[in-house]
């Protein structure tokens, strides 16, 4: 390579021009933006968003998911060179797509965090892109949807998920991850009938009425029985997706903080991000990815692919 392409092909995080296309940069190399999107905080002319949000101070279990969104940049550098498989378009070249990198937030300030994360977001949404957030702990989704709810009012919720996170907590000012689905139903801002939940496989009294095909059913039933549920619960509504990594066996992503046994596959998930192509998605995220936990970094490659998945499925109804 020459001394001038080696200035073109490194660090493209900051030195490519515009937001398309796809990235030849040594995945073991230079600055490590998701799928190596330039960063840009000025949101002009750009699509869809990519944003971190580093926060793990509502876990119950392991911490360690402050550090996700860093290791799922990491491991999306494998995918920067290709378009994504299966899908038949490249979000990559079709849309333009920034990092926003990560919000910025004070970690001792913890009660202070909710209304800075839905700031954030609002921010994002009212600038005309969308977003696709990279976690953090499974908390921040409550946020992020009252942002998106202020846009596009309530809206269905699909979770990919062990655990439903509806466990009952009146207490609004609580900051935790196994109830803020519980409050988003309770304030109006999902409707449980048109919602959601794949891979549950933890008990819960009350669910609230939303949705669950559990982690068994997609086993003995199959993803494509799965997706056609799917697609018949949420019909056109403005849909928010959510994916937990937990919601795949510990087998596939070791690396999070409540892992349970028993759950879906890397190829059953893929197989429904897939087929789910022309819900009316707003917006998503992929959570709870706790790299310390995982020596491999499996569980991070996971989760860039994934979110390289709700890419893909955003843009499938605003491409050309």
């Amino acid at each position: 390579m020459a001394l001038e392409d080696a200035k073109t092909q490194v660090d493209t995080a900051f030195t490519r021009k515009g937001y398309r296309g796809l990235s030849y940069e040594n995945a073991f190399g230079g600055a490590p933006s998701f799928l190596r999107r330039s960063y840009s905080k000025d949101l002009t002319s750009v699509d869809l968003a990519i944003t971190g949000i580093p926060f793990d101070q509502a876990v119950t279990n392991r911490p360690g998911t402050r550090l996700g969104p860093r290791a799922i940049r990491e491991a999306s550098a494998l995918q920067a060179f290709d378009p994504p498989y299966g899908w038949g378009y490249n979000p990559l070249e079709e849309f333009s797509i920034a990092d926003y990198g990560d919000m910025a937030f004070d970690y001792a300030n913890v009660p202070g965090f909710p209304a800075a994360l839905q700031a954030h977001m609002a921010g994002i949404l009212e600038a005309g892109a969308g977003a696709i957030t990279l976690g953090g702990d499974h908390y921040i989704t409550f946020p992020i949807l009252k942002a998106h709810a202020e846009k596009y009012g309530p809206l269905s919720l699909l979770q990919f998920d062990a655990h439903t996170d509806t466990w009952a907590d009146d207490d609004f000012d609580r900051i935790d991850h196994g109830t803020m689905f519980y409050k988003a139903v309770k304030s109006g801002i999902v409707d449980p009938r048109t919602s959601v939940q794949v891979g549950i496989r933890t008990e819960n009294p009350d669910t609230l009425g939303v949705n669950i095909i559990d982690a068994r059913e997609v086993h003995e039933k199959g993803p494509a029985a799965a997706v056609a549920k799917i697609k018949a619960i949420l019909g056109d509504r403005p849909t928010y997706v959510t994916f937990d990594i937990d919601a795949l066996d510990p087998a596939f992503a070791p690396g999070t903080g409540t892992p349970v046994w028993g759950g879906l596959t890397s190829a059953q998930a893929a197989h429904m991000l897939r087929d789910l192509a022309g819900i009316n998605m707003v917006g998503g995220d992929v959570v709870e990815v706790s790299p310390p936990f995982d020596t491999t970094g499996a569980t991070a490659i996971a989760g860039a692919h994934v979110a390289m998945e709700l890419i893909c499925l955003w843009g499938w109804t605003r491409r050309k």
